[in-house]
């Protein structure tokens, strides 16, 4: 196991501050994700800020708007219970519940399930081919290689990987916004912008800067999340990152569509929107499954696979009306 010093921090402006001087310094929380990839030699910083004590960061709250804050040292197991969540969000529950097992929910925490890295074997290896990730400028051994699990929207020369987080599948199809402290005060980062596509630059996820700490999570209201389901598609039923996923949020008038808000994991290097599809769901009666299956595919139009991905884009629409007629079934 690489060596490192251990510090806390009870204060968050200190927190901030600390990080934004010292380059060598990562925030821990439940480590879930942190202690996976310095076993695997991916990241290796020599000094850890555990943050499990700052103050009212583990709150989850009804906005007085009907939206809900969630701080981001709630634990994932906290979250996925709580009746508010299960009331205004349904499919954030399910997203949660199908995260990882027990154990690893009652540690992880809702700040750092957005801070996982990408997921792709190749940047796990650390006496593997050349990765981007691990390397900058290396190469991408996925992008010719075994990409059967890799993206197949918005992916670069540079990397192919695809973002593993169930929760934030949900958080892009709810416009979510980010909440960040820095040395500087606060900020609000809109959902969208939170994750990075690849580009040119793999090695960054997110867009967040040296001192900036996540302290929460701002759901809006929406009327469609209220009724909604997230499905996860994976190799075998325990423990396991998706193949593909989808979040659907569901506003229905009779037996038509009035809005709808879906999203994608599994897909791409971030939680992948599926705009078109929403548009062209508008109208759309349940009862009407060719045209239900005709909008989903609008979603699919700048889908790329790569050599052994393509099933994924049949497995994605398949995946996609099956939540829509699972959320659209619900009171």
């Amino acid at each position: 196991m690489h060596p490192f010093a251990l510090t806390t921090v009870s204060d968050p402006a200190v927190a901030a501050v600390a990080h934004a001087r010292d380059p060598g310094l990562a925030f821990i929380a439940g480590g879930t994700d942190l202690l996976g990839l310095m076993k695997d030699r991916a990241a290796l910083p020599p000094r850890l800020m555990d943050i499990n004590h700052l103050p009212g960061l583990a709150q989850i709250e009804a906005r007085p708007d009907g939206g809900l804050r969630i701080g981001a040292l709630a634990r994932m197991s906290d979250v996925a219970a709580d009746m508010e969540v299960r009331r205004a969000a349904p499919m954030a529950s399910e997203a949660l519940l199908a995260s990882a097992s027990g154990q690893l929910r009652n540690m992880a925490s809702i700040g750092g399930n957005l801070m996982q890295r990408t997921r792709c074997s190749y940047f796990r290896d650390a006496d593997g081919p050349p990765c981007n990730k691990r390397v900058p400028g290396s190469g991408c051994a996925a992008r010719h290689g075994l990409n059967r699990g890799h993206a197949i929207f918005g992916w670069s020369d540079a990397c192919v990987a695809t973002h593993p987080s169930d929760l934030a599948v949900v958080l892009a199809a709810l416009d979510a916004n980010v909440r960040v402290l820095s040395p500087e005060g606060g900020r609000t980062i809109a959902f969208r912008d939170f994750h990075r596509l690849p580009g040119d630059a793999p090695e960054h996820d997110n867009t967040l800067g040296r001192g900036e700490l996540i302290v929460g999570v701002d759901l809006p209201f929406r009327t469609e999340a209220r009724r909604s389901h997230y499905l996860k598609v994976r190799e075998r039923r325990s423990y396991e990152f998706a193949l593909v996923s989808v979040a659907v949020g569901l506003e229905i008038e009779g037996l038509s569509i009035r809005s709808a808000r879906v999203a994608m994991g599994g897909v791409a290097h971030k939680p992948w929107r599926l705009i078109a599809t929403e548009q062209a769901l508008v109208g759309v009666g349940f009862d009407d499954a060719a045209a239900l299956r005709a909008a989903v595919a609008h979603g699919f139009a700048d889908a790329r696979p790569l050599e052994q991905n393509a099933f994924k884009i049949e497995l994605s629409q398949r995946a996609v009306l099956r939540a829509l007629q699972t959320a659209g079934a619900r009171a």
